[in-house]
């Protein structure tokens, strides 16, 4: 008879706070604890338990496997990272081969075989993987992404454990060795490996754990977010590995069919620390009944984090409010800032603070760059990240590299320990993002309030029509608010250039087919553009989840203006409305808000 499982515990050793040199190094510390990873059913069933000694074990074996297979240091390793014990083996056997594991998504958050494919070849081609990893349910489709790759060793993690391992020797694991490479958010057309090495992640995650979450023995993580974006990655993995913090692992198509479940592991277990981006607590909060709610005990969770899309005030809100009555706090809410390129973590707003709002004129913000406070209805609420991890810098520049005041809109620039080295095999791009002393753009724009950071956007998907600068966030919000059929998520924004003229483009998910609907739809669209932002537009209804997103959940404006360019997207007519709109001085409105 199988005895029954049961999680791991929290704490048993000292706690070392990310004090290593390598990855390798703290795992060795972390399999003297009593902690590890639990992986959990949508239902809330305990499917699996990896203590991390087991976890050291496992990883050194299948280490000694992948060399006896002829791996060599330095070679790359996709991994379909799918939410389990097997991937987080695989992840820390490539490290103790001093192999650089590639984590790539799996197809839950895809339509379709085809679409899969599409999307993980151009990763694989770019990564060069000598190794191709994965579950044998997506071998079929990995088999085909990898057709045309020089890969020496293809298979599932079973077959992995069933090569030889006597006679590999272990090569030494060095601080500057790149650790992983992570694909980073944006357009899967050109994708960047970002190039971490194990001094950036220790640097990082000890800045995470000891400066801006200050763990203690007695934290527990609880995460639903996929192991192949940064937030799940070295959020929820690598940040317990090196901390020695136990975390509850929940899928993430799992959670989205049952988001409770997240909040109910919290209160089962005492978790402390967990993440989210605000969809997540959206989702919770739309979902969540007294009766769902029976028994529920959400005091423990000390550390509520938001990152990895818009920080949305009123989502946490109304998270708070439905969460009260069982033992949430508002206060626990975590605002930060970060980005694959800096390995997780870049700033983090105090502890017990809770959300802070900087309410800004929004005319004076479009018009001037310039954050102003202000109250009344023309108004933008952004929120306050907190101040950089300890041994970085920030500053804030304009398009000519001059460093901007307090309250000045700009490009948000920083250095330190934690960036990148690379994109992977891309000098130009590395050249563009990465200067010589270390300062990494962002490609984000925000402004800094004393030493808080307030991100305001993304610089590239500016949208420029007639000398004016358009924030697409500012659309997709008042779509959004006034259009009770739009729900969030289901509309993105973008300019694209026809005839030598911008043309503001709205994708719209349309869940109905009859034809007085959708346009009545596009009309109220169009009408809402028109009235908030002086624009008119290209109103294109597409079918319900045909916008593409990143690999963290957020709409990929980069990918869903490739697609629609390429009349993936949309219905021909639509496309030819929208070059009509580009081209004739005429149908533009030429006035300033």
């Amino acid at each position: 008879m199988t005895p029954e499982l049961k999680p791991t515990d929290v704490g048993g050793c000292r706690v070392r706070l990310a004090d290593f040199s390598t990855l390798t190094e703290a795992l060795e510390y972390a399999a003297l604890s009593r902690a590890g990873f639990n992986f959990y059913s949508g239902r809330g069933e305990l499917l699996s338990v990896l203590p991390y000694r087991d976890l050291r074990d496992q990883a050194e074996s299948l280490a000694r496997r992948m060399i006896r297979a002829g791996l060599h240091p330095g070679e790359r390793v996709a991994i379909i990272a799918e939410t389990s014990a097997d991937f987080v083996r695989a992840f820390c056997a490539s490290q103790y081969a001093a192999l650089v594991p590639v984590p790539l998504p799996t197809p839950a958050a895809f339509a379709g075989r085809v679409n899969y494919i599409d999307h993980i070849h151009p990763m694989m081609a770019a990564a060069r993987p000598s190794a191709v990893l994965g579950p044998g349910v997506f071998l079929d489709s990995v088999r085909q992404a990898a057709a045309d790759l020089d890969v020496d060793l293809l298979g599932t993690f079973a077959d992995l454990e069933r090569l030889p391992e006597a006679g590999a020797d272990l090569p030494p694991v060095k601080p500057d060795d790149v650790c992983y490479l992570q694909f980073s958010s944006g357009s899967t057309r050109s994708p960047t490996g970002v190039a971490v090495t194990h001094r950036a992640l220790l640097a990082n995650a000890r800045g995470i754990a000891r400066d801006a979450l200050q763990v203690t023995g007695g934290d527990r993580c609880t995460s639903w977010l996929p192991f192949y974006h940064d937030m799940g990655l070295v959020g929820f993995l690598l940040v317990p590995v090196t901390n020695q913090l136990s975390t509850d692992c929940l899928a993430p198509d799992e959670f989205a069919r049952r988001p409770l479940i997240w909040p109910t592991l919290i209160s089962r277990n005492g978790g402390t620390l967990s993440y989210s981006p605000s969809f997540g607590y959206d989702l919770c909060a739309r979902r969540a009944t007294n009766a769902e709610l029976e028994h529920l005990d959400l005091s423990t969770w000390r550390v509520a984090g938001i990152g990895g899309d818009v920080i949305r005030p009123g989502i946490l809100s109304r998270f708070a409010d439905t969460f009260r009555d069982w033992g949430f706090r508002k206060e626990a809410f975590v605002a930060s800032y970060g980005m694959a390129e800096a390995t997780l973590g870049v700033s983090f707003a105090p502890l017990d603070r809770g959300i802070e709002v900087d309410r800004v004129d929004l005319g004076r913000l479009r018009r001037e760059g310039r954050a102003t406070p202000a109250e009344g209805d023309n108004v933008r609420e952004l929120v306050l990240c907190g101040e950089l991890l300890p041994g970085h810098e920030i500053e804030i520049r304009d398009a000519d590299g001059t460093v901007l005041e307090e309250r000045e809109v700009g490009r948000i620039v920083f250095r330190g320990p934690s960036v990148m080295t690379e994109y992977f095999g891309r000098r130009e791009e590395t050249a563009r993002v990465l200067s010589s002393d270390g300062w990494l753009d962002t490609g984000d724009l925000g402004y800094l309030i004393g030493q808080s950071l307030v991100v305001a956007g993304r610089s590239k998907d500016l949208i420029l029509i007639n000398g004016r600068n358009v924030w697409p966030e500012d659309l997709e919000l008042a779509i959004e608010h006034h259009i009770g059929e739009v729900r969030r998520g289901d509309v993105v924004a973008f300019s694209v250039d026809e005839q030598e003229a911008e043309c503001v483009v709205i994708l719209v998910q349309c869940r109905t087919s009859d034809p007085g609907l959708r346009e009545a739809l596009r009309s109220a669209v169009a009408s809402v553009i028109l009235a908030t932002a002086g624009l008119n537009c290209s109103v294109v209804l597409v079918s319900h989840n045909a916008l593409p997103r990143t690999s963290s959940g957020k709409m990929s404006r980069m990918r869903a203006r490739d697609l629609y360019l390429a009349s993936l997207l949309g219905e021909p007519q639509q496309h030819a409305d929208a070059a009509k709109i580009a081209s004739d001085p005429d149908i533009q409105v030429r006035h300033s808000l």
